[in-house]
């Protein structure tokens, strides 16, 4: 870190009231780094099986070297699938047309999976729960579900949606959250922030008639409206659960929850409001344990007139409802704003200051992650140099599990015809959750103390149970420590091998 940018987080904290930065602030060991990979925006449609997966690769080790440890990727825009369904037609976003398999035949998010977990990353299966039509021109594959009941469907504006309101329309979602989770290894089911649609001026959502079929009990529409949304959240926390407990599930919603001026507890803003607009009640669903995570977007800037970032990462890190919670990231909102403090700089240095400056807070979501990729504003040399210089572990959600795996057995050392390796053996197991499926790699000097909360010493995360060693001139003395990860990211105790390298 330069001394001009030191200055100014020292400064930045010290404003905060929390004092100087202590290692652990700068580079945490624990710490969700994810990036979002989305489809609807149509950047894969078309594309050649190789192309396409020659691109995500190339992302992928781009967001790698970046210090990114989870890849949410957009697998069902529009009630369609990036993957290979019963349920539901492939979608356009792949092929071009709904409906039609890719040719030569592939699964993308099954490729996505082995990709992200050869690379220790995450995966969180990113869907959408009711949109079906993003234009009202679109044409629907004839096996499309809107084709055999279009009674469970909805029209407004332009687009058409699943009717939030029918036993129907949650059953068939979870079904397909049934079949992901059944039949892919994923880390996560991840949903964004549409459920009621974005409100179009002059116009109501047209559920008249189904709230007078299934309104009773409710004196007004937005609680009935907030009431489906709240059924369907639990049905499918319900449902992952029940499958394979530990599967996450989480959310990212619009970044303001609710405006002061509609509620006394909500945030020094003045704009769109999950729970008033949208009907997402989002901290009910995290105060009930319905929700693992949350990411709200917020994409707006320190300084914003009407949603100042400042605020509402304030606001939300006092506001999780002993849920996790990390803060979704506009890349081009961040680089295309200057510190208002220094503006020579742009605002990244002030966000991530104020984003690990609350014990709260457990990591970040880039958006785009395209914009990372392509070094907007040298904000993944800024991620690579500096905020995400060493790995970091995704944080323990200790609800779900907190039990660790037993250490690894059979540390060993061998020359091979690709190097000096290491070599281990898995640890046994009782179950699923007590498997170790990653491993951390430290690397000491020899009369270093071990301490295991410096990240800067991890030099691998890896599936694999060997890692090769970089060889010098055999007069080096190092120490290699080695610890199990666990399908929850619990670490186990280490076991340690000295060397001469």
């Amino acid at each position: 870190m330069n001394l001009k940018t030191f200055t100014i987080l020292f400064a930045f904290f010290l404003s905060m009231g929390v004092g100087a930065q202590t290692s652990e602030n700068i580079h945490p060991k624990r710490e969700f780094r994810a990036a979002w990979i989305q489809t609807v925006n149509g950047q894969f449609k078309g594309m050649s099986a190789d192309k396409m997966k020659q691109t995500l690769i190339t992302q992928l080790n781009s967001l790698q070297a970046a210090g990114i440890n989870a890849i949410i990727f957009q697998v069902r825009p529009e009630a369609d699938a990036l993957y290979a369904s019963q349920l539901e037609p492939w979608s356009r976003f792949l092929t071009g047309v709904q409906g039609q398999a890719p040719s030569p035949y592939w699964d993308p998010m099954q490729f996505m999976i082995d990709e992200c977990h050869k690379r220790g990353m995450e995966f969180h299966a990113w869907i959408n729960p009711y949109r079906t039509k993003t234009n009202l021109n679109n044409e629907l594959a004839a096996s499309h579900v809107y084709n055999i009941h279009p009674e469970w469907f909805v029209t407004y504006g332009n687009q058409i949606y699943f009717d939030p309101a029918l036993p129907e329309s949650r059953k068939h979602i979870c079904m397909v959250i049934t079949d992901i989770v059944s039949r892919y290894d994923v880390d996560a089911i991840h949903m964004d922030d549409y459920f009621y649609p974005y409100p179009i001026s002059g116009k109501d959502f047209p559920d008249d008639a189904s709230f007078t079929r299934y309104g009773g009990g409710f004196s007004n529409k937005a609680d009935w409206r907030r009431s489906n949304v709240n059924v369907l959240i639990k049905k499918i926390h319900e449902t992952i659960r029940e499958i394979k407990p530990w599967v996450k599930f989480g959310i990212s919603p619009f970044g303001i929850y609710r405006n002061e001026s509609s509620d006394p507890l909500g945030s020094k803003t003045n704009g769109l409001q999950n729970y008033d607009d949208l009907y997402a009640d989002v901290l009910l669903w995290a105060r009930q344990g319905w929700i693992d995570y949350n990411i709200p977007q917020i994409y707006w800037e320190i300084g914003h007139p009407r949603a100042d970032y400042e605020t509402l990462v304030k606001w939300w890190a006092k506001n999780t409802e002993n849920r996790p919670l990390f803060i979704g990231q506009s890349v081009m909102n961040t680089v295309q704003h200057a510190d208002p403090e220094n503006p020579s700089i742009n605002q990244l240095p002030r966000k991530m200051a104020l984003q690990r400056a609350y014990q709260t807070i457990g990591g970040s979501c880039q958006w785009p992650a395209s914009a990372v990729v392509e070094n907007a504003g040298k904000y993944r040399d800024a991620l690579v140099q500096e905020y995400h210089k060493y790995p970091a572990l995704v944080p323990v959600f200790d609800f779900m599990d907190n039990k660790a795996p037993d250490k690894v057995r059979k540390v060993k050392k061998v020359w091979t015809a690709d190097g000096y390796l290491l070599f281990w053996t898995a640890p046994n197991a009782k179950d699923e959750m007590d498997k170790a499926v990653q491993y951390v790699v430290y690397r000491f000097e020899n009369k270093e103390d071990v301490n295991l909360d410096d990240p800067s010493h991890i030099v691998a995360v890896t599936r694999n149970n060997f890692y090769k060693m970089p060889y010098e001139n055999g007069k080096t003395k190092y120490r290699y420590v080695i610890t199990a990860l666990d399908r929850l990211h619990n670490e186990s105790r280490s076991v340690s091998k000295k060397v001469k390298l």
